[in-house]
């Protein structure tokens, strides 16, 4: 990673632990905490107020985002879903409610103090089915083919490395998993220059990809059925939108060797090696029964 890419990681970092601290502190306050001061583009009142009545007043305070990402991604019983950037948990816990006892819904953070906030949030929630994790969007800490649903709310436009993200959201998803992520995304004319023009890095504003730059990442990593819908303008040119995505399922496969194999789990390292050289011919069910990986639907 380059000198800038750090620096700008570490800038994000610094903003949002100063947030989480606003918060934990507001919370020890005579009369709670306060919301994390943005605009009307962003943070909690994009959430139904039936949502947020539900909620421990310092996960509603602590949104930063520029959506509603659980209200888009269909969310089914029995379900895991991971959150990227999950900050104070606001998605984590709607994500948990939606899942039920029999889902999981993961947080992925890399700032301690909101992984601290986080954690206070969901046992005031009393939420038994929620797991918060330390790391980065790029390196996500869970194995290959193990979640359901990819969400987040406007954090994947501050990475500095969205290919990775991207291709680290495809791996740790299922064969037919989906993503639904809130997100700014800039309109195809204006430049890396113009976008900086509008906003900063932290603001989600400059790291902000264009529709076409989000589609191409998106099919670059191998994901399906890219639909990108703008919800409402954050700055001249810039928009909160939905992304929703497919990865193929093992059906949708090619039917080679290679794409048989992964039909196992998701990852082509979890199977045999006398599984990758299976005549051409082989479909993904032949390709699963004879695979010793033992992994799971």
């Amino acid at each position: 990673m380059s000198v800038q890419s750090t620096d700008l990681r570490e800038t994000v970092r610094q903003r949002y632990a100063a947030a989480a601290v606003k918060v934990a502190e507001g919370g020890t306050a005579c009369c709670g905490p306060q919301p994390v001061e943005v605009d009307e583009h962003f943070g909690s009142t994009l959430y139904a107020a039936d949502e947020r009545d539900t909620l421990p007043a310092e996960a509603v305070a602590a949104s930063l985002g520029c959506g509603n990402p659980t209200a888009v991604a269909e969310l089914r019983e029995g379900e895991h879903v991971l959150d990227l950037g999950s900050g104070g948990g606001i998605d984590v816990l709607l994500s948990a409610r939606r899942v039920g006892p029999t889902g999981k819904a993961y947080g992925l953070d890399m700032t301690d103090e909101m992984l601290a906030l986080a954690l206070a949030n969901a046992e005031k929630a009393g939420a038994a089915n929620v797991e918060f994790l330390k790391g980065a969007i790029e390196t996500i800490p869970l194995p290959a083919g193990t979640i359901d649903v990819v969400i987040s709310n406007c954090v994947i436009n501050l990475s500095v490395d969205k290919p990775a993200v991207f291709a680290e959201t495809f791996r740790v998803l299922k064969p037919g998993g989906r993503i639904g992520v809130s997100d700014v995304v800039a309109e195809d004319g204006l430049s890396p220059e113009q976008r900086a023009e509008r906003g900063d890095y932290v603001g989600c504003i400059a790291g902000a990809l264009s529709f076409a730059e989000y589609r191409e990442g998106l099919e670059a990593a191998g994901f399906t059925g890219v639909e990108i819908t703008s919800t409402h303008l954050v700055a001249d040119g810039m928009h909160s939108a939905i992304v929703r995505a497919v990865k193929p399922s093992a059906a949708e496969g090619t039917g080679d060797a290679n794409t048989a194999a992964e039909a196992c789990c998701g990852v082509t390292a979890c199977c045999t090696a006398d599984e990758r050289t299976l005549d051409p011919s082989t479909t993904a069910a032949e390709a699963k029964a004879a695979s010793g990986c033992g992994c799971q639907d």
